[in-house]
C-alpha cells in the first residue's frame, strides 16, 4: 500500500527543513542586531528623559535628580506610546507574547511589517521613560515580526511561516539574555504548539546564531553571575524549596489576576484607551519617587539581589512598589515585557524567604524563587529552570530550581485556568490548550476499530441480484459504501448506496456494477488511525475499505474513529484496581481462630 506501516517513520521531517533552517540562521543573525538596537534605544530614551543628554549607554532612572518633576516623565512616555498605538498599530500595546501567539494561531503567522519598527520603538519609549518592564517581550515580538516578514516574501506554507516567526522570537530572546537553550524551550512551551524536527531545528539554529552573534556586539553571558552554590543540600533545604515554590505560585496567581483586574478597571474609564498609558505612567512616577529602583528594566537591581548585597528594604520595595506599578502600568496597555519584572519580584520574594528558611549560601533563595516565579506565572516550568541556570551559569542549582519551579507550576495550574500570557488570548475569544500529548489516533490501529460484518457485492452481480441485496439488507446497518469484490475477495472498486439505488432503479435488469464502479481510497489494517484521518481530510471520503494483500478485510469510517476517541476517554476516566494485596493470613484464617 501507498501508506503502509513500513513506510511510516518516527518523524515527518522532509528535506524542506534544510532551506528553512538556512533562512532561520539569517533571521537569527539579524535578530541579534535588532536586540542590540532595542537596548541602545532604551538607553537613549532613558538618558534623554531623566538626564537630558544624548547617549545610548544603559543607565538606571533611579539615579536622576529631577525631584517631583520625575512624576511627569512616565506619564509623558505613556502619552507617546498611546499616540503610537492609536495612529500606528494597536498591536504594540501589551507585553508582546500574547500578540505573537495571536499571530500564530489566528493570523496564519502573518505580522504587519510596521510592527517590526513600532514595537521596539514604543517599548524603548515606555521603558526609557521609567516603565517597570523588561526588553524581552518587545524583542520577542520584533524578532517574530522580522521572521514573519521574511517568510511572507517567500513561497511558504503557514506552518513554515510559523517556524520562521518563532525562530525570530527565540533569536531575539537569546540575544537579549544570552540564553539560547531556554529561548528554544520558551518557543516550544509557548509558541510552536508542536515538538517536531521541522520546527525545532530551524528555531534552535536561529537561537544559537543569535547567541553567537551577541558575543561580538553585547558581550558574553551570564547576565547575572552568582557565587556557585553547593551541589548537595540537606533535607531541610529541599523542604524549603517546596515552601518557596508554594509561595511563588501564590504570588504568581495574585499578580496575574491583578493585571487583568486592573485592565478591566481601565476599560470602565470614560476615556479612550490611548490615554490609559499616561494614567498608568502617573502611578509609575509616584512609585518611582517612593522607590526609585522600581523604575526601568531593573537589571542592576536583579544582579544586586542575586549577589546578596542589598538591604531588606529593597526586597520590600520590589514586592510592594515594583509589583504595584508594574501591574497598573501593564493593565493600562502600555508596551513592555514581563520577564524582567517577574525575575525581580521572584528574587525579592526569595530575599524575604531567606529570613526564615535554612541558610544554603549567598542569594540561594532569591535565585530559587526567581525561577519558581517565572514557572508559576508563565506556566513554563522547564523554560524557567533553564532560564535561571543560563542567566547565572550555576548548574548546581538545577535540583532546587526544579523542585521549586514544579511546585509553583502545580499551584498555578490547579488554581488558575490560564496564565498571564494566555488570558489575553482567551479574552479575544480564542481558547488555547497548552497540554502536549501523543494523539491517541497515533497509537490505535485500523484493525482495532474496523468493522468486519459488512456487505460486499460480487463484481458479476446483475441489477436484479443487487435489488434483492438491498431488500435483504435494511438501512439500519448504517452501511453507505459497498465494496465490490471478485470470487477471491480481491477489491475491484466501491459503490455508494445512492449510486446503487440508481442502478437498481433501471429497467435494464442485465446492467452490471461496472457502470457505477469507482476506484476506492483504501486503508490498511496495520495503519495508525491518524494516517487514515489525514487521508480522509485530503480526499473528502469518510468511509474506506480496509485491504490486506489486495483482499478485503473490513471497513473503517469516521464513526469508527470517533469510537476510538471514546475508548481513549474511557482509559482516562475509568478507575480500576488491577492488583490486590493478598495477606498470608486472610479473614478466613481469623474466623477459624
Amino acid at each position: 500500500m501507498k501508506n503502509s506501516l513500513k513506510e511510516l517513520g518516527d518523524f515527518t521531517a522532509t528535506p524542506r527543513v534544510v532551506p528553512i533552517s538556512l533562512v532561520a540562521i539569517a533571521i537569527g543573525f539579524v535578530a541579534a542586531f535588532v536586540a542590540w538596537v532595542l537596548l541602545r534605544l532604551i538607553g537613549f530614551f532613558t538618558n534623554v528623559f531623566y538626564y537630558g543628554r544624548s547617549a545610548t549607554t544603559m543607565v538606571s532612572p533611579a539615579g536622576n535628580h529631577l525631584g517631583w518633576f520625575a512624576i511627569l516623565i512616565p506619564a509623558a512616555g505613556g502619552l507617546i506610546v498611546g499616540a503610537m498605538a492609536y495612529y500606528g498599530s494597536e498591536r504594540i500595546r501589551g507585553h508582546g507574547i500574547p500578540e505573537a501567539l495571536e499571530s500564530i494561531l489566528i493570523n496564519g503567522s502573518k505580522v504587519e511589517p510596521r510592527l517590526a519598527i513600532l514595537k521596539p520603538l514604543s517599548a524603548a519609549v515606555s521603558i526609557g521613560s521609567g516603565g517597570p518592564f523588561g526588553a524581552e517581550g518587545p524583542i520577542i515580538v520584533t524578532g517574530g515580526a522580522i521572521g514573519s516578514v521574511v517568510a511572507q516574501f517567500l513561497r511558504l506554507t503557514a506552518a513554515e511561516r510559523k517556524t520562521l516567526l518563532v525562530a525570530g522570537s527565540a533569536a531575539g530572546m537569546s540575544a537579549t539574555f544570552a540564553t539560547p537553550v531556554s529561548a528554544v524551550l520558551l518557543a516550544v512551551e509557548l509558541l510552536l504548539f508542536e515538538w517536531k524536527p521541522r520546527s525545532i531545528i530551524p528555531v534552535a539554529l536561529a537561537s544559537a546564531t543569535a547567541a553567537a552573534t551577541r558575543r561580538y556586539i553585547l558581550g558574553l553571558g551570564p547576565l547575572f553571575p552568582v557565587p556557585h552554590h553547593p551541589l548537595s543540600l540537606d533535607p531541610m533545604a529541599l523542604v524549603g524549596c517546596v515552601i518557596a515554590g508554594i509561595l511563588a505560585g501564590c504570588l504568581a496567581a495574585i499578580v496575574t489576576q491583578s493585571v487583568y483586574t486592573t485592565e478591566d478597571l481601565f476599560r470602565k474609564l470614560p476615556l479612550h484607551w490611548k490615554w490609559w498609558p499616561a494614567i498608568g505612567g502617573i502611578v509609575v512616577g509616584i512609585g518611582g519617587l517612593i522607590f526609585p529602583q522600581a523604575l526601568g528594566v531593573g537589571y542592576d537591581t536583579i544582579g544586586a539581589m542575586l549577589q546578596g548585597d542589598v538591604p531588606r528594604a529593597v526586597f520590600a520595595g520590589v514586592l510592594l512598589v515594583k509589583s504595584t506599578i508594574w501591574v497598573i502600568s501593564l493593565g493600562s496597555g502600555t508596551s513592555g515585557g514581563v520577564l524582567a519584572p517577574l525575575l525581580m519580584m521572584g528574587a525579592a520574594l526569595g530575599g524575604v524567604e531567606a529570613i526564615f528558611l535554612p541558610s544554603a549560601g549567598v542569594a540561594f533563595w532569591p535565585l530559587v524563587s526567581m525561577g519558581a516565579m517565572l514557572a508559576g506565572t508563565m506556566g513554563a516550568p522547564f523554560t524557567a529552570v533553564l532560564f535561571a541556570l543560563e542567566l547565572t551559569h550555576d548548574i548546581n542549582m538545577l535540583l532546587p530550581l526544579l523542585i521549586a519551579a514544579m511546585v509553583a507550576y502545580a499551584i498555578t495550574v490547579l488554581i488558575m485556568k490560564r496564565s498571564i500570557l494566555t488570558e489575553k488570548i482567551a479574552r479575544r475569544g480564542y481558547h488555547l490548550s497548552r497540554e502536549y500529548a501523543t494523539d491517541p489516533l497515533e497509537i490505535l490501529f485500523v484493525h482495532e476499530v474496523m468493522r468486519t460484518q459488512i456487505v460486499a457485492l460480487p463484481a458479476e452481480a446483475t441489477v436484479d441480484a443487487l435489488r434483492d441485496t438491498l431488500i435483504r439488507e435494511p438501512q439500519q446497518r448504517g452501511q453507505h459504501l459497498y465494496p465490490v469484490i471478485d470470487s477471491g475477495r480481491t477489491l475491484k472498486g466501491v459503490v455508494t448506496r445512492r449510486e446503487l439505488r440508481k442502478v437498481t432503479a433501471s429497467t435494464d435488469g442485465r446492467a452490471s456494477l461496472g457502470d457505477v464502479l469507482r476506484k476506492p481510497v483504501v486503508a490498511g489494517p496495520d495503519e495508525p488511525l491518524r494516517a487514515v484521518v489525514f487521508r480522509m481530510a485530503e480526499t473528502g471520503f469518510t468511509r474506506m475499505p480496509v485491504v490486506e494483500d489486495g483482499r478485503l478485510a473490513g471497513m473503517v469510517s469516521l464513526h469508527d474513529l470517533l469510537m476510538a476517541r471514546v475508548r481513549n476517554l474511557h482509559e482516562e476516566r475509568t478507575r480500576e484496581q488491577v492488583l490486590r494485596l493478598r495477606l498470608p493470613f486472610g479473614s478466613q484464617a481469623l474466623k477459624k481462630d
